[in-house]
């Protein structure tokens, strides 16, 4: 490991000389990659500069342990105590710097949610998952634009998605890809047994041009009148859109905006991100059994949360967490849960480290 953090100082070090170079400042697109790099790195190289002062405070402190002085020596053995504790909780934080970054951490989300098993009833829940991670951005002061939303009369959700822009949206949401499943007693239930229904999740990284390579010959596009509730011009203009990605069979739509380009603009997003979720789950599918002992697979497939609502409980079944404050999850406040899958997927990536 420290053969590592060695090598970590000698590229920072590298790294501070090129953005002071005057040739690199002037082309900033170079100069503003390096700076990026480096700011990436300094949480590691302070830490590990905090580690190596902590060790040259305890070989200083032992070497104390010969002074004649009785009191000199019982104060460098409780310098050395103190130090030592501090140099053992610096270790496990270098470990967790350098468990490597995933990528797409930084990044927007693209949030889908689909009714699953439950006819009326899982698209009421649907709408429930869409409140809750909307209630979570803006507690998070994340922003918000709905891209797509299938409705039912009964205020259900069949099919929603949602783009959320924060700092670390991926990082926390990456998580509650799966299935989500609810029991509860439903509306129209008038024996008053628990259903049980589903919806599913699907979080999405937001993706730029260059990362996906999109040729638009590939795309058919088909514009239409958008329905539902559209109101002020939407359901009165072919303003919907809706793209064909032809090698994949992937659809996408949208009609969320009164403006045709707008809606085109939105779906060509969405279509970007899941064309980059196909291409990165083929990438690792040779790893495909560990990932799915790893807390954040994002297999979509898999049961991740139970909500029950007589028993006002919410269990994750990956980590084995079962909490009671469902009111207030479903408004939102799921940080509690959200630490708890990146501890422990921490703790799993440290294991492997």
């Amino acid at each position: 490991m420290f053969e590592k953090l060695d090598f970590v100082i000698e590229k920072y070090e590298e790294l501070s000389m090129k953005v002071s170079d005057p040739d690199i400042i002037a082309n900033q697109s170079v100069w503003q990659k390096y700076a990026k790099e480096m700011g990436e790195m300094e949480p590691l190289v302070k830490k590990y500069t905090e580690y190596r002062k902590a060790k040259e405070t305890l070989a200083q402190a032992r070497e104390l342990l010969a002074d004649p002085d009785d009191e000199i020596k019982e104060m460098a053995k409780m310098e050395i105590a103190e130090t030592e504790e501090a140099i053992e909780g610096i270790e496990a934080e270098l470990k967790i710097l350098m468990i490597p970054k995933d990528p797409n951490d930084e990044k927007n989300v693209i949030l889908e949610v689909r009714a699953g098993t439950g006819g009326d009833e899982a698209a009421l829940f649907g709408a429930d998952l869409m409140r809750m991670y909307m209630r979570y951005a803006e507690r998070k002061g994340w922003k918000t634009e709905l891209i797509e939303l299938n409705d039912t009369t009964i205020g259900g959700v069949k099919e929603g998605v949602v783009l959320i822009k924060g700092k670390g949206a991926y990082s926390r949401l990456k998580y509650e890809s799966g299935a989500h499943r609810v029991q509860r007693v439903p509306e129209t239930e008038s024996s008053g047994r628990v259903h049980t229904s589903a919806a599913t999740v699907a979080v999405l990284p937001e993706v730029d041009d260059v990362e996906v390579n999109l040729n638009p010959n590939d795309v058919r596009v088909d514009v239409y009148r958008a329905s539902g509730n559209g109101g002020q011009c939407v359901n009165t203009t072919d303003s919907a859109v809706r793209l064909t990605h032809l090698p994949t069979g992937l659809v996408v739509t949208c009609q969320d905006e009164k403006s045709q380009l707008k809606n085109k603009e939105k779906a060509f997003k969405v279509l970007k991100s899941r064309l980059y979720d196909m291409m990165q789950a083929e990438q690792h599918k040779e790893i495909s059994d560990a990932r799915k002992s790893q807390v954040g697979s994002g297999d979509r497939s898999e049961r991740i949360r139970t909500y029950n609502f007589p028993q006002g409980r919410i269990s994750d079944h990956r980590i084995g967490l079962t909490i009671y404050k469902l009111d207030a999850f479903l408004d939102g406040d799921i940080d509690e849960v959200v630490d708890a899958l990146i501890a422990e997927d921490q703790a799993q990536k440290m294991k492997d480290f």
